[in-house]
């Protein structure tokens, strides 16, 4: 089960947007919200899906040191670079809203994250646990590598907590995550956030809202063309 926007058209079946992201990529997050911005501006139905993809599938669960030392580590940046880098990241948060505080980030393995996020989606309420891990990691300083942590998180958007904590020690969608990971494998998709929208047309990363609405006016545009032919 998928969430829906419901600026319905009903000459139309939604157009599908699936976007693959990570809970911990901080251009995800702003990338959802300029593709919001510019759904906002699209009068047809739109239904959205969120696919797995990790960033740093080799990250500990509890590592020791700040985001700031694991990019340092990771990509081999001085802390200077590291903290410019965060401070433009920061700015461009701010501008479409959002308030990052990577004082108090957890950087984490997210696999159990993405786990949740499809439990979410079984039960309809993916987009509420993708906006909710986001808020969780950038904003309120939240763990969201442990089971117990999401589980307190998912309960928040009205999740069964205890079959939250049930799904996740099981890995009932561990297969359902290593199956997004290997079709954006399949795609090329290299970085995220990635939208295909209507099986067609790859957009990747945080665009302006005017190109998602572009888009989607465009498919709009096609599926008119093709009734008439």
């Amino acid at each position: 089960m998928t969430d829906t926007n419901t600026t319905a058209s009903p000459s139309s079946d939604p157009i599908k947007v699936d976007i693959w992201s990570d809970v911990q990529c901080p251009w995800c997050y702003i990338g959802k919200r300029k593709f919001e911005a510019g759904a906002a501006q699209f009068s047809g139905a739109i239904e959205v899906e969120y696919h797995s993809f990790e960033l740093s599938p080799d990250t500990p669960v509890d590592y020791a040191g700040t985001p700031s030392e694991y990019l340092s580590e990771a990509k081999g940046m001085s802390p200077a670079q590291v903290a410019e880098m965060l401070e433009r990241v920061t700015g461009i948060a701010e501008s479409v809203g959002l308030h990052y505080d990577y004082d108090s980030v957890h950087q984490t393995n997210t696999v159990i994250s993405h786990e949740l996020l499809h439990y979410a989606k079984a039960h309809g309420r993916q987009i509420d646990m993708k906006e909710r891990l986001l808020k969780a990691y950038f904003i309120d300083g939240r763990h969201v590598g442990r089971i117990e942590d999401l589980a307190d998180l998912a309960a928040e958007i009205g999740l069964d907590r205890a079959d939250v904590v049930r799904a996740l020690t099981a890995h009932d969608f561990l297969a359902d995550v290593k199956a997004d990971v290997a079709l954006a494998n399949e795609y090329g998709i290299q970085g995220v956030p990635f939208f295909v929208i209507d099986g067609k047309y790859g957009i990747s990363g945080a665009q302006d809202p005017a190109t998602f609405t572009q888009a989607l006016n465009q498919i709009l545009t096609e599926r008119s063309e093709e009734k008439i032919a």
